[in-house]
């Protein structure tokens, strides 16, 4: 089934209708003027002139105030009316006040808009229903009420006329508050950027389901370029995506983009064409275009027919896709932030958006945290550590806490199950890793011990503590890890070992000079999926030096499956390495849709301070390999030692192709 809806001409003519019409044939066409000054009515005859309002019979006409004329289509109790040009035609409902076309009315004298109201009315006093008018409009009884029995219309219209001064008040109030914050819109336009789809990250909210969603596709929308004071909806067209965000343009504008607007497709404003007829919500045309077209349904119909809307159960898709099963109180395993060799036990304190506040067991007033995603491989079931042979650190707590629970093992992501019987990886084989406490750079690693399901545990040479306790666990299948040679084939500065004086860094005389072997190629995962990531593209990431932090970033070099993640405002040095299924990757709009706190590009003053610790040790280990050279194919190849024949598959640097390529070196027997 498609994710986009194909709109029929039959069906829009059903919708438009039932929509734009609610007609009563009590007289005849002849007696009729017909009315379409908004267009919403071509062959809708409206009631004559010289019909008046059964409630305001006892009133003269003086005492009448017309009502704008530019006031288009209202909704009350499930029956649609439209205001009258100002001079007859107008009944008002005595119960609930609202005014409307006289014919639209309900009963023989119009008193009432439906037949709920005729019956409100009936077992209340017409006192009552009047003070009760008054109190919707915002204003409270006074003793003028005993006169505004005699004249309900009057009241009505007085009382709506302070509503809308009010609700002009209100709005220059707003206007006048200067708006802080970032606004992915106003970025993007005056950029030109691009961002990244949706369909990017398939553990986002519809990451799997957002189907082909594009430029224009038409939804309905509040119509924000209107007067009334309830709460009505146009159509508007997709200009453009970026992300969960798009720029709308509401249909009759053209090529004119003076009203133009960014809205999240998944917030709750946004619904397929057709959702106003059956919901009996009301399609008002924008006031800035009522004049160009007298038949507005005819020009919807033609407009509409052929396009494309959203899926009708677009809603329930987006908040089935928002449903995640972590909840607050469970227990898991998580990496310990202080020493990264060990787990610890911690508590789900809350989730956003699949992301978890972890609070370690330990810690008293809450304070001692950790942020990750849900399907993050630093976290994993109560006995994980234990299953594998991984150090964990035992909890003073004894026993659990009221409430706490352990989190059922399969709410945790399953990785891909090896064969470790045969080839496989050894301790002291040597390897290229992203270091975890600088991700800006892959650096020369040696696994120093083998654990069960395929895990390892990898020091980075020359940085490694006496004790071990900066070891870090990576799975054999993760795409963190590489075989010798990668970075050089695909053109990336490799990090040697600190202190390592031989310089420019060759890996064949370093194997020699240590005693090492290189793990073998074929160990390491060489898929390459097709994630439709391109250079330039915009998103959101996760600043994992600090993962509480969801920036605002750019994708800088893309690696087959590797990207090079850029935080827009900060320099180069901050860039991170992450792999194109990380779920610490965000479509544009992500923050706005699950309530979490985006940080925007850093300003001058931040970017020119950088006072943060973690991002001075990240800047002093990253200049501390400044000036190396890079070494070419042609280099390492003259340095192949005796005896043993190495050939290379070369692979394009920034490669965007998404293909499966084979990029490594490749040994040969």
């Amino acid at each position: 089934m498609e994710n986009t809806k194909d709109l029929a001409f039959d069906t829009f003519c059903k919708l438009l209708l039932h929509t734009f019409i609610s007609q009563t044939e009590h007289t005849s066409r002849a007696e009729r003027k017909r009315r379409d000054s908004f267009g919403m009515f071509d062959g809708y005859d409206s009631c004559s002139e010289d019909t008046s309002s059964s409630s305001s019979s006892e009133e003269s006409e003086e005492e009448v105030a017309p009502l704008p004329s530019s006031l288009p289509i209202i909704k009350n109790n499930g029956q649609v009316y439209t205001y009258p040009d100002g001079k007859s035609g107008m009944a008002t409902c005595e119960m609930c006040g609202m005014v409307g076309v006289r014919d639209a009315f309900y009963s023989k004298t119009k008193r009432f808009c439906s037949v709920s109201c005729s019956r409100s009315y009936s077992s209340n006093s017409k006192k009552a229903s009047i003070l009760a008018r008054l109190q919707v409009a915002g204003k409270p009884p006074t003793k003028k009420a005993k006169v505004l029995q005699k004249q309900p219309l009057v009241a009505k219209l007085a009382a709506y006329a302070q509503y809308q001064a009010t609700l002009q008040n209100q709005a220059k109030t707003k206007a006048a508050v200067p708006v802080e914050g970032f606004s992915w819109g106003n970025y993007i336009n005056s950029n030109s950027f691009t961002a990244a789809p949706v369909t990017c990250f398939k553990h986002a909210p519809m990451g799997t389901c957002w189907g082909d969603i594009s430029e224009g596709v038409r939804v309905e929308v509040p119509n924000t370029d209107c007067s009334l004071p309830t709460k009505v909806f146009w159509i508007a067209g997709i200009v453009k995506l970026a992300g969960y965000n798009a720029l709308l343009r509401y249909e009759g504008f053209e090529n004119d983009s003076s009203l133009d607007f960014w809205c999240n497709v998944c917030g709750s404003d946004i619904h397929p064409v057709g959702w106003c007829a059956t919901s009996g919500k009301p399609l008002v045309p924008p006031r800035t275009i009522q004049h160009k077209y007298t038949n507005w349904k005819a020009f919807l119909v033609k407009r509409l027919t052929g396009a494309k809307t959203l899926p009708p159960d677009f809603s329930q898709k987006v908040s089935e896709s928002m449903q995640y099963p972590f909840k607050t109180s469970m227990r898991v395993e998580v990496v310990d932030k202080t020493h990264l060799c060990r787990t610890r036990v911690a508590v789900v304190e809350s989730v956003i958006g699949g992301r978890l506040r972890l609070v370690y067991e330990e810690s008293e007033d809450k304070t001692d945290d950790f942020w990750c995603h849900m399907y993050s491989p630093l976290i994993h079931h109560i006995g994980w550590s234990r299953s594998i042979g991984h150090r964990f650190k035992r909890s003073d707590i004894t026993k659990k806490q009221d409430g706490h629970f352990d989190a059922p093992s399969h709410l945790f992501m399953k990785v891909k199950e090896v064969d470790a019987a045969g080839e496989w990886f050894k301790e002291g084989m040597k390897l290229e890793a992203i270091d975890p406490l600088n991700l800006s750079a892959i650096c020369v690693a040696t696994i120093r011990k083998v654990l069960a399901d395929g895990y390892l545990m990898i020091g980075i040479d020359g940085s490694e503590a006496a004790d071990g306790s900066d070891w870090f666990c990576y799975h054999a299948t993760s795409p963190s890890i590489f075989p010798v040679g990668f970075c050089e084939i695909n053109m990336i500065e490799l990090t040697p070992p600190r202190g390592y004086a031989k310089l420019p860094f060759k890996w064949f005389d370093y194997l020699r000079e240590t005693d090492s072997i290189a793990a073998p190629v074929k160990l390491f995962n060489k898929e390459v999926p097709n994630h439709g990531f391109h250079v330039g593209m915009k998103l959101e990431a996760v600043d994992l030096m600090e993962p509480r932090l969801v920036c605002v970033a750019t994708v800088t070099r893309i690696i087959h499956r590797l990207l090079r993640i850029h935080f827009d405002g900060w320099e180069d040095e901050y860039d991170q390495w992450v792999d194109c299924e990380s779920p610490d990757l965000y479509p544009v709009g992500w923050c706005q849709l699950t309530g979490y706190q985006l940080q925007p590009p850093a300003p001058q003053s931040s970017r020119d301070s950088q006072s943060s610790s973690s991002k001075q040790k990240k800047k002093a280990k990253s200049q501390q390999y400044k000036g190396h050279k890079k070494m070419t194919s042609l280099q390492l190849k003259e340095e192949l030692l005796d005896g043993e024949e190495y050939s290379f598959l070369q692979g394009a640097s920034d490669q965007e192709s998404n293909g499966s390529a084979s990029y490594y070196i490749k040994q040969e027997p």
